[in-house]
């Protein structure tokens, strides 16, 4: 029954470049040994002199060896600023706000029958249009612990955007019938006005499932929904949901 199920990321690298050096040192009064001493002095010179020859292989021809000055704090929160504007693909996410009623056709087994449910869901939108909250309301038919279907009272809850900087859209799926978050991040085609929504989620230890999600607009009024995972044996459809606006 999930809408869809499906950040800023820090990156802190530290290079540290440690260097070993290298020295010879030797007294002694006998001639003999002094002569030796002198005659191991070509081999030192050479040593000391392959880091020169390191330096001009580094700076052979095409290499780049000039590091890009770093962005102003000005320039820094200029682009943030701009990267922070809610654009085209924000509108796109606010024809999904309003007050909805949905069907749901679920398959726990794929090649069994679905079971269908129903609900209602409110979906507004937030921080000035950036993202859009969704929150869900129903009843649906799930196997309790003696394995029997038992009638249960769903909730669930969404928050969708778009990200500038990934430019992808976004999308947290949450409910009362787990503790984990679900996120993904998708695309949208213009030409078959079709949401595409690609995550993965965990729902029992060790066994994680690739999911996607397709959010397909009909018009103004209605979209469809369609769920599909991936067990590790192919994808398989597992839900459809209908969305019909409220009068």
């Amino acid at each position: 029954m999930k809408k869809r199920p499906i950040s800023s990321v820090t990156l802190l690298l530290t290079l540290v470049f440690a260097g070993t050096g290298i020295s010879f040192a030797q007294e002694k009064k006998d001639a003999t040994l002094s002569t030796q001493a002198a005659s191991v002095q070509p081999a030192e010179s050479k040593l000391s002199a392959a880091p020169a020859a390191e330096t001009k292989i580094t700076s052979a021809p095409g290499s780049d060896l000039k590091k890009a000055s770093p962005p102003s704090d000005a320039e820094m929160m200029k682009q943030m600023i701009e990267l922070a504007k809610t654009g085209d693909n924000h509108k796109l996410l606010s024809g999904m706000a309003g007050n909805w009623d949905y069907t749901v056709k679920m398959w726990m087994d794929p090649s069994a029958p679905a079971t269908s449910s129903s609900g209602t869901a409110v979906i507004k939108p937030i921080m000035d249009g950036r993202y859009f909250v969704g929150d869900f309301n129903g009843k649906m038919k799930m196997p309790g612990e003696d394995g029997k279907m038992k009638e249960m009272q769903f909730k669930g809850m969404s928050i969708d955007g778009y990200d500038n900087v990934k430019k992808k859209f976004i999308s947290t799926w949450c409910d009362n019938m787990g503790t984990g978050m679900m996120m993904s991040e998708g695309t949208y085609d213009p030409a078959a006005k079709m949401f595409t929504y690609n995550g993965e989620y965990e729902a029992m230890p060790g066994m994680k499932s690739r999911v996607r999600m397709t959010m397909k607009v009909t018009d103004k009024d209605h979209h469809n929904f369609e769920f599909y995972e991936d067990r590790g044996s192919g994808e398989a459809k597992t839900m459809e949901i209908n969305y019909t606006r409220k009068k």
